[in-house]
């Protein structure tokens, strides 16, 4: 993973007050745009590699503070894994998904006003930032739609299938065959659901369980994450190009 961390933050205007949003540019100052949304340990040291990693490659990556209406930027990374996850669990129930989805959903409208994005817009989204960002592109479907979706492990997804007809762009979903919160007949209630409305690219990874790709030692599986990453590059020139 990229750590560069040369981001500006700004602050954008929502319901309740100001949203802060990470801005991570790509090296040569411009290109199509990015809304990243965190796991439940917020915008963590993680989600910061990621967004440069996607900076890379060429985005203008945003990634708003999801939990700034809780008072934070991102939970506890180092401890106990009991005490990590429960900080996390916590903070997500106090923010609660519905706020969550529309702060991303002015992510998403307002990404595209900013100087620096000279093409589409997309967003991908890591655990429960997997479910936010379905939930936020079933939200803004037809033309203010992101022009496509990843969602790593979305948590929230078996909750939120009601909305898969709403989702109507190329999506690209990772999934571990051994995770414990959202078990494989759950996956493929999502993917049934997802599959009859648009075109999905789906994969799941054999042996891996939730959150394979934060690099926690709890979670981790090197080789799924590789493949993931590979592939999720491999999407976004596809379906969301840079040159």
């Amino acid at each position: 993973m990229t750590q560069r961390s040369d981001h500006t933050i700004v602050p954008v205007p929502v319901d309740g007050g100001e949203l802060p949003v990470r801005l991570h540019l790509p090296e040569g100052g411009s290109g199509p745009g990015l809304v990243l949304v965190q796991e439940i340990f917020g915008v963590s040291r993680y989600v910061e590699a990621r967004a440069d990693d996607l900076a890379a490659l060429g985005y203008v990556v945003a990634v708003p503070e999801l939990y700034w209406r809780v008072g934070l930027a991102a939970t506890p990374e180092d401890g106990p894994i009991d005490e990590v996850l429960a900080a996390g669990m916590a903070a997500s129930r106090e923010l609660g998904i519905d706020r969550a989805i529309d702060d991303v959903v002015a992510a998403l409208e307002w990404l595209p006003t900013v100087a620096e994005v000279t093409g589409p817009v997309g967003v991908i989204g890591f655990c429960f930032g997997g479910g936010v960002a379905f939930a936020a592109t079933a939200r803004l479907e037809g033309s203010d739609s992101p022009a496509t979706l990843v969602s790593y492990y979305g948590s929230a997804l078996p909750a939120l299938v009601d909305r898969a007809a709403h989702v109507r762009v190329p999506s690209l979903h990772h999934w571990g065959s051994a995770d414990t919160f959202i078990p494989v007949e759950a996956q493929e209630r999502v993917r049934a659901a997802c599959e009859a409305h648009a075109e999905v690219e789906w994969f799941t990874y054999d042996g891996a369980g939730h959150a394979f790709d934060n690099p926690h030692p709890a979670f981790h599986d090197a080789d799924a994450s590789r493949l993931a990453w590979e592939r999720t590059v491999d999407f976004l020139r596809r379906h969301l190009p840079t040159g």
